[in-house]
């Protein structure tokens, strides 16, 4: 599996990102807007909170779905397991703690704002035939949508009773459009390729990791595929913590992915196999 390092600023970077993503589902975006002192200095602000009792103040609504989901809170679809991480989804209507609420906001509308840009570079690079198959282009799905979610993602350190039941992230597939995923603050995210074989998937520091969802795939007849990824244990530093934070790009709930099928409709059953619902 060759993930192709893609530079934001190079002139061919929507050819190579389109590429990527339909012969692997993945990318990286390298000299992007997003600095890797920006990205460390909000790990750190929330890797404190995340310490605190204070978390458990923000409890996650079960409709909205914001805020604090506490440890063991999702397993991945068909999963007998629950994941190994806490994490707080921040949407833009939804609660932040005070003391995050200024940093994490403009983190978010950066994120998607770049999301929606790419997305474009997508529908420049569809074939006819398959543009033709979208009920809208991709970056039209996106106008006025409330929809995306920024998942700041804890895993604790693992304990030794629990290596052998669990891991970090079980193999999964995202729901959404697209994923960007600053790179994480320890290694661990692999793909699978289409025989089946993991692979680490670059994260230096400063690097966004861009992948696709189960909506662009369905959206797109698979021309962009959803592929499987998971996040392992630690090898080497077993009681070293990891903080990610991925950016799930989110249509409006009426964009039908195929005929009468909306987005949201496709979320709905999504949440409810991933047990959260």
């Amino acid at each position: 599996m060759h993930i192709q390092t893609v530079d934001y600023r190079s002139e061919n970077a929507p050819l190579l990102l389109a590429q990527s993503l339909r012969e692997t589902g993945f990318a990286v975006l390298t000299n992007h807007p997003i600095t890797a002192a920006r990205i460390e200095a909000i790990y750190a602000s929330w890797g404190a909170f995340f310490a605190t009792e204070e978390k458990h103040d923000y409890l996650r609504d079960p409709v909205r779905q914001d805020g604090y989901f506490p440890f063991k809170s999702e397993h991945a679809k068909d999963a007998r397991e629950k994941d190994l991480k806490e994490f707080f989804h921040v949407y833009p209507w939804g609660q932040v703690p005070d003391g995050l609420a200024q940093e994490t906001r403009e983190f978010y509308g950066d994120l998607v704002g770049l999301g929606i840009e790419l997305l474009g570079w997508l529908d420049s690079q569809l074939p006819e035939d398959i543009a033709q198959k979208l009920s809208q282009p991709l970056q039209d799905m996106m106008a006025q949508s409330a929809q995306s979610l920024l998942r700041i993602l804890h895993y604790p350190p693992v304990a030794a009773d629990e290596v052998s039941a669990a891991i970090r992230a079980a193999a999964h597939e995202d729901i959404n459009l697209i994923t960007l995923l600053v790179a994480g603050s320890q290694p661990g995210l692999q793909a699978k390729d289409t025989h089946g074989h993991w692979h680490d998937v670059p994260c230096d520091p400063g690097m966004i990791t861009i992948n696709n969802g189960d909506m662009l795939a369905l959206a797109s007849d698979n021309y962009f595929p959803s592929t499987t990824h998971r996040v392992v244990n630690p090898g080497e530093n077993p009681n070293q913590s990891r903080y990610s934070m991925p950016m799930f790009l989110h249509p409006r709930p009426d964009v039908e992915l195929k005929p009468a099928f909306t987005a949201d409709q496709f979320l709905q059953e999504r949440l409810k196999q991933i047990g959260l619902k």
